[in-house]
């Protein structure tokens, strides 16, 4: 295993993570032993994260210690990862409006004491700012299919930013508009970021995801 970053794994161009629950899995992920560690091997076609450290994200914010607000948590499978990474010390509170697609991850948060499911609406940030209370955000992560996409992430950083804190914003091209010229969209959506942050680098996801790139900013 060669580290690409703290936490973070590459080997035979795949990516791992060290498994923060030795023996489990999470979605039917395949487990490598090496060397007495169990690692869990980040399926880069489930995981926009896997898929931007995979075509060269030059940046990981997300790191042992860290804590990390996810907006679109789904079922949890990236978040099962940011899990292994942040480790016991970290805590990753996981935001989706959908019960039904939360119930896997509630299972997850069973078994992983840093994981926190919060059953809420991301265009509403007030109404899940208490479980957020005394806590300092470090790192914000957006993956969600609205037409909204910088709006609900400009929301949420000025209720839980501190000038410095780290963005990561997947933005969907055809969530947003059916229009053909994918790169306008990107663009667009880039630029209402402009106030509150300054980008740092813009990953496209191809071929894991269509249309879609990864946006590593910093708040302002």
């Amino acid at each position: 295993m060669e580290e690409l970053f703290p936490g973070v794994f590459t080997r035979k161009g795949n990516i791992f993570t060290k498994n923060l629950i030795p023996g489990e899995k999470v979605y039917g992920e395949k487990l490598v032993s090496e060397e007495g560690i169990e690692y869990r091997q980040w399926d880069l076609f489930r995981s926009k994260l896997s898929a931007s450290l995979k075509n060269g994200l030059e940046v990981m914010p997300i790191k042992e210690g860290s804590t990390v607000l996810y907006l679109g948590a789904a079922e949890g499978t990236t978040i099962s990862h940011v899990s292994d990474i942040v480790g016991p010390t970290g805590l990753i509170f996981g935001v989706d409006v959908s019960a039904r697609v939360m119930r896997k991850f509630i299972g997850i948060s069973e078994q992983r004491e840093n994981v926190v499911p919060i059953i809420a609406d991301a265009n509403k940030p007030w109404t899940y700012k208490d479980y957020l209370e005394g806590k300092t955000i470090d790192v914000l992560f957006q993956d969600v299919a609205q037409q909204n996409q910088a709006q609900i992430f400009l929301k949420n950083a000025e209720y839980f930013l501190k000038t410095g804190a780290a963005g990561m914003l997947v933005i969907k091209a055809k969530s947003i508009s059916q229009d053909s010229n994918v790169a306008n969209v990107f663009s667009k959506e880039i630029a209402k970021l402009s106030e509150s942050f300054t980008p740092k680098q813009i990953v496209n996801l191809k071929p894991f995801e269509k249309d879609h790139v990864m946006v590593h900013c910093e708040k302002l």
